[in-house]
């Protein structure tokens, strides 16, 4: 994706934005193209070694590959569970609008983001609305079209607000991954 981008940098990145607006934030992505939550629950412990918080962010992939929705729910709380126990400061991020997906897809991100907003209150985490930061009013299940570079992942417009959002709603500390 940088490799497209006109001026390929870490802007493409909302963790970027969120450190620039507190220089303080160490910020590191463990994120794998195609991973879905399963697989990101099983890297997650040597992703969260020397972290003080934790942003649980997945579930796309699993709309991808038609998995069940409500496993990908179980698998993000899990992680959440999990960042909790190790003493971590934890914020779960819902699924974006996926502008190259079908009918089929944006249902499933509707289901997934609502089964996200029920688990982060009982759970008692903040829940990152990245879906609605990037949504299209006219299209709420698509991105808008300035906000994508590719219909799959954000501009840099669109992770700059990501960052924003991210950094004036989670709980990050001075680590976060």
């Amino acid at each position: 994706m940088r490799a497209r981008l006109a001026a390929p940098d870490e802007r493409s990145q909302w963790l970027w934005w969120a450190a620039g607006r507190n220089p303080g934030l160490e910020l590191r992505n463990h994120g794998v193209n195609g991973e879905r939550t399963d697989q990101i629950a099983a890297r997650l412990d040597e992703a969260v070694r020397g972290a003080g918080a934790l942003v649980v962010q997945g579930g796309i992939n699993d709309v991808v590959q038609v998995r069940p929705v409500e496993e990908a729910v179980r698998n993000l709380a899990a992680m959440v569970e999990r960042g909790r126990r190790a003493g971590l400061a934890v914020a779960l991020v819902d699924v974006l609008p996926w502008n190259n997906g079908d009918d089929r897809a944006a249902a499933a991100i509707v289901r997934l983001n609502a089964l996200l907003r029920v688990a982060a209150e009982e759970l008692g985490v903040p829940l990152l609305p990245f879906h609605d930061t990037l949504a299209d009013p006219e299209r709420p299940h698509r991105m808008r079209n300035e906000l994508t570079d590719d219909g799959n992942h954000p501009s840099v417009d669109g992770h700059r607000l990501l960052g924003e959002v991210a950094f004036g709603r989670s709980p990050l500390g001075t680590t976060a991954t």
